[in-house]
């Protein structure tokens, strides 16, 4: 069975959310684990990419810069509560 891009966006998102706050992944390690996870299935590095877009784009995700692009969870500011 093929593996669509809305499936590599949604594990993509499970794993940024379990490690929000203790590891910062940068694209390559979220597309390195998704090739190793469904390579067998189909997926390529322009279905990742594709995943990360959409990730950005329907903003479950942002791009954070710290010395390198990485990609988190959306933060909450403190005065928006």
């Amino acid at each position: 069975m093929a593996i669509t891009t809305e499936q590599i966006a949604d594990a993509m998102y499970e794993m940024v959310k379990e490690v929000q706050g203790k590891k910062k992944l940068k694209a390559m390690d979220l597309t390195k684990a998704m090739v190793h996870k469904y390579g067998d299935e189909g997926c390529d590095k322009k279905m990742c990419k594709a995943a990360i877009r959409s990730l950005i784009d329907s903003d479950r995700c942002v791009y954070t810069y710290f010395g390198g692009s990485y990609i988190e969870l959306p933060h909450e500011e403190g005065a928006a509560r």
